[in-house]
């Protein structure tokens, strides 16, 4: 097959929507582990409608939020020079990358072959979300123009991204209930190490170390004022008021923030329902076939843990905080709009390693925040030549463009500055290879149990 039939197949197959995507996978790995086919396909259409009833919530609450926050900065009287278009953008860029087809052909083989070789227990079938890391591939090669620098770093950050998932997948066990699943999402996941390391600091600060605050405990000591919808319909109310809107407006923002805390975790729990016979199946043919193997995970999107209460509490608070920073830190020149709901990907790592400590989350929450709108800020140059290059225009809009998230992620903004020979970044590299390993000291301290994240190494 020619190298276009190949990125004409692969780029077809990408069309497909995640909530179709992942289920027709999900469906033929159920039949290679040997499932019922109508169990299989139950399992299957269960997992595609979790998806889209998480899509279509998330959807709701940013067509309800982005009118507030949009207000909100008009009443500031700021305007800066750069635009948060959100990922959308980002992504087709890297689609459009030459490598992109060729990558995520290489990055599927170099999965079965670490799988073969008893390197990782991930199977990545979240194939639409290897854009993250062609992402990364792409702005390596913008920055030096080698191909072969492009797919060395696309290459070790995918087998970073599997190992990541497959050290936080006890985690994600003990902190969603969600049995034989990891996350291997590069914008998200590669915030585990480092708030790890913060929470093992904050593990070390008298008083700090002490407080608790998660959802569980402040709906049992407030009572109703601490169940996260009501929450929910306090914030919303507040950020109301603070974008000037009326009273209907402001009813109608907080009863939306309401719902969507109320709903979303109704959602994710159809999806975790649909996914207990399928990881089931794979444990039960795993242990058939390959008894020394151990425990496997599927691979999914992060989407699964957005309806955890204190993912959506931390992400809400981050929210007003986000925009605060934008506008009193120097040297940002980017308001985070187009992607700010996405906090929600970050924070549900950072929730993990505090172990849903909202008030964790958020002190850890805040620093790295302000890491992404300055890279956000910084790479707006880049992004404008690595559209040009691929012959691609934001609709309706000439300026220069970011992403809050994805263009300022601090992984991807490192890799770029190494890339060009930057001399913080080289410096950088043994505390990026520092936090990996205490990263995999953590969760390897108890073997065979659920790992708690957030206590010092013994």
């Amino acid at each position: 097959m020619s190298m276009q039939a190949l990125g004409g197949a692969v780029t077809y197959f990408l069309t497909f929507k995640p909530y179709v995507l992942l289920p027709v996978i999900i469906f033929v790995l159920s039949l290679v582990f040997r499932m019922p086919v109508a169990t299989a396909l139950r399992a299957a259409l269960t997992i595609g409608i979790g998806f889209i009833g998480i899509f279509i919530v998330f959807d709701y609450f940013v067509s309800i939020i982005h009118p507030v926050i949009e207000a909100l900065v008009a009443r500031t009287g700021l305007h800066f020079s750069v635009l948060d278009t959100g990922w959308p953008p980002l992504s087709a860029i890297t689609w459009s990358f030459q490598l992109a087809p060729l990558l995520v052909v290489l990055f599927i083989a170099i999965n079965v072959l670490l799988l073969s070789l008893r390197l990782t227990r991930t199977v990545n079938i979240d194939i639409w979300n290897y854009w993250h890391v062609i992402l990364a591939s792409a702005m390596v090669y913008q920055a030096t123009g080698s191909l072969v620098g492009s797919v060395v770093a696309g290459v070790g950050t995918f087998v970073m991204v599997l190992k990541l998932a497959e050290w936080s997948a006890p985690a994600v066990r003990a902190f969603s209930g969600l049995s034989g699943i990891c996350i291997p999402h590069l914008s998200g996941i590669i915030y585990f190490p480092l708030a790890v390391v913060a929470n093992l600091a904050l593990d070390r600060i008298p008083g700090v170390r002490s407080i608790e605050v998660s959802p569980e405990k402040m709906r049992l000591r407030l009572r109703i004022a601490g169940e996260p919808s009501v929450l929910g319909f306090i914030l919303g109310a507040a950020l109301g008021v603070a974008g000037g809107y009326g009273v209907k407006r402001t009813g109608e923002l907080a009863f939306g923030f309401a719902a969507v805390i109320y709903i979303l975790p109704m959602m994710c729990g159809i999806l975790g329902g649909a996914l207990v016979p399928v990881s089931e199946g794979m444990k039960a043919f795993i242990q058939r076939r390959f008894p020394e193997m151990g425990e496997m995970y599927i691979g999914l999107d992060v989407a699964v843990l957005f309806g955890i209460p204190s993912v959506v509490v931390t992400a809400l608070l981050l929210i007003p905080i986000s925009l605060l920073l934008a506008f009193i830190l120097p040297g940002v020149r980017v308001i985070p709009l187009g992607d700010l709901t996405n906090l929600v990907v970050p924070v549900a790592f950072i929730a993990l390693a505090s172990r849903g400590n909202v008030f964790r989350s958020v002190l850890i929450g805040v620093p790295l925040v302000a890491g992404n709108l300055y890279f956000a800020s910084h790479l707006a140059e880049l992004f404008a030549a690595m559209a040009k290059a691929v012959n691609y225009h934001v609709s309706g809009y000439d300026g220069l463009f970011t992403s809050f998230l994805d263009g300022g992620n601090l992984y991807r903004g490192w890799l770029w500055a190494l890339s060009t020979g930057n001399a913080l970044a080289v410096l950088f590299l043994p505390v990026l290879l520092g936090l990996l390993f205490v990263t995999w000291r953590v969760t390897h301290r108890k073997a065979g149990a659920p790992p708690d994240v957030g206590s010092p190494i013994q």
